[in-house]
């Protein structure tokens, strides 16, 4: 066998390996009791996320080639992020999809994920597959948020062998959680919104079981593409399995967010950018000019003082012009300050929205074989008030 032979049947052993390590045990044995929790400064990083600024560059496509470290392409991955909505929510559709052949053997992984604006996983269908001739594999994880936990069901296909598996976790254990899905768009957002220092989050190891996930930024350096030198920053993310070994991708991104190159250590298979993206065009905000504060006074300066007595000519005229149009409106006022003058009231607002609401085409009209004892519905504009208190004392 000669050593790409030998490298890609190593590759196919290692994939098969890594979806069928411990499918034997239950769904989410864990031998450990520690509850995984985030750090502070991963909450911190979540809540600081502003949706309308932060996530404005962050829906667009990867498309990478799987090339083993012989430089042979065996597959493609791609990524796509687009604003959806979710059970009436505002949210992220996230599709990711790796698919190719190691040594003949086809393969792949499929995530389909509903992720909200603050990186919440509101369902996800994980689906991979290795085919196998003798004992194909295939394994689904569908995981959806309830109102106050997470249900997951699993169903793990090796052969003729079918194992189901459900579990409920509850929400308050999944603080900070990244699934599959969001970690794609948590990529992009740690390029658009760098981090200071190394996050802590929680995730899921190969047997779902709750475990910490660290992401940390790597130093910047070069990558040709296209006969196009490109400079790219790296992000390290490390999910450290209560059960296993640590596991660990690097990957590097363009300032924009476009992915370049994505590796899982260890493994001799990578996927690298075969194409350079269009670059995202962005709104570049002007500066808005800084003037100094000045005093003013505008009855001193002659063109502010002119400006203000044509537009009191202009107002006076337009007032004048409207009344003339409206010659009832002279005679309502001078009703209403008549009425007004003669009753003396001491609410004017009460007053005046009894004696104005008389004229309101919504009021019913009242019947004319009402009682001539009946209430009336405005007591206030048919009662004088001093009139009242003078005949007190004649009782």
């Amino acid at each position: 066998m000669s050593t790409t032979d030998r490298t890609q049947s190593q590759s196919g052993l290692s994939i098969f390996r890594q979806l069928t390590a411990g499918s034997s045990e239950p769904l989410g044995t864990s031998h450990s009791s520690e509850i995984a929790k985030p750090t502070i400064e991963a909450l911190r990083y979540l809540e600081d996320i502003v949706p309308e600024e932060d996530f404005k560059y962050v829906m667009f496509d990867d498309n990478l080639v799987t090339v083993s470290d012989t430089g042979k392409e065996l597959g493609e991955f791609t990524v796509t992020v687009e604003p959806t909505r979710y059970k009436g929510l505002e949210c992220f559709l996230i599709h990711a999809n790796s698919h190719g052949s190691i040594d003949g053997v086809p393969c792949g992984t499929s995530i389909v994920c509903h992720v909200s604006k603050c990186l919440e996983t509101l369902e996800q269908q994980h689906h991979e597959y290795v085919k196998l001739d003798n004992c194909p594999l295939d394994r689904k994880t569908f995981l959806v948020r309830q109102s106050d936990s997470y249900t997951m069901n699993r169903i793990i296909a090796q052969g003729e062998d079918v194992q189901r598996s459900t579990k409920s976790i509850p929400v308050e254990h999944m603080r900070g959680f990244i699934s599959e899905g969001s970690n794609l768009l948590l990529h992009r957002l740690l390029i658009e919104k760098s981090m200071e220092y190394d996050l802590q989050f929680i995730s899921f190891d190969s047997e779902t079981n709750l475990c910490p996930v660290i992401y940390k930024r790597l130093d910047e350096r070069t990558q040709t593409v296209e006969d196009v030198e490109l400079r790219v920053y790296g992000i390290e993310r490390t999910i450290h399995s209560m059960v296993d070994l640590p596991t660990t991708w690097q990957s590097y991104f363009m300032k924009d967010g476009h992915l370049t190159n994505r590796v899982q250590i260890g493994s001799p298979v990578t996927m690298k950018l075969a194409k350079v993206p269009l670059r995202i065009e962005r709104d570049e905000e002007t500066p808005k000019p800084v003037f100094e504060k000045k005093e003013l006074n505008w009855e001193e300066d002659m063109q502010l003082h002119s400006r203000f007595l044509d537009r009191k000519e202009e107002l006076k005229g337009d007032h004048a012009t409207y009344m003339r149009h409206h010659p009832e409106l002279r005679a309502l006022l001078a009703d209403f300050l008549q009425f007004l003058l003669l009753r003396k009231p001491d609410d004017i607002l009460a007053f005046a929205a009894n004696y104005f609401a008389a004229f309101s085409t919504s009021m019913p009209d009242p019947s004319p074989y009402l009682a001539s004892n009946a209430p009336v519905p405005f007591p206030d504009s048919h009662t004088n008030a001093k009139i009242e208190e003078l005949r007190t004392p004649m009782r």
